[in-house]
């Protein structure tokens, strides 16, 4: 499966020296993957309705088949377990995303942050550490924190995998 996701999304193979430390979309990919596994881990439950969510978000922001977001998904796991630390993905994503794009990411890192409807300590410490290491000011990350809350007050279809889910978001307020 993980030659797959190498496949689909293709590692350059050029070796000049205009290409050398350029990374790929693929490892970019996996690296923003990497990053919402480890906050769906964090407070030690990795429920269905996270991996729900996951997978739609996954099939959303890269336009992928269920079979290539699955791919991305056991790709990503892989890194993650093969890692030291998360700065080895948030270097990866500082050096390719734009500041947009960097938002984007940690938005999706709070709406899997409040996937059960509830924050947990452990959640609030890593989103404020990967913010840190995205290089984002503490605005910015209050900004998409707010941004994520509304779109799950909202219902996003996304995001609202059962029914109590809505009513235990407003609770969060």
């Amino acid at each position: 499966m993980i030659d797959l996701v190498k496949n689909f999304f293709g590692k350059s193979t050029k070796d000049g020296p205009a290409d050398q430390g350029k990374e790929t979309s693929h490892d970019i990919r996996i690296a923003t993957c990497a990053l919402i596994l480890e906050m769906s881990n964090i407070d030690g439950e990795f429920s269905e309705s996270e991996r729900k969510n996951i997978m739609s978000i996954l099939k959303k922001d890269h336009d992928l088949s269920d079979e290539y977001a699955v791919a991305l998904l056991e790709a990503s796991n892989e890194e993650l377990k093969g890692s030291i630390d998360l700065w080895q993905f948030t270097n990866l994503i500082n050096q390719n995303y734009s500041m947009e794009e960097k938002l984007r990411v940690i938005e999706t890192i709070w709406k899997i942050a409040y996937t059960d409807g509830k924050l947990d300590k452990h959640e609030d410490y890593l989103v404020h550490k990967l913010a840190k290491l995205l290089r984002l000011t503490h605005k910015q990350l209050i900004e998409a924190k707010l941004k994520a809350k509304k779109l799950l007050e909202a219902g996003h279809p996304e995001l609202k995998n059962h029914s109590n889910f809505y009513y235990n978001v407003k609770a969060i307020r």
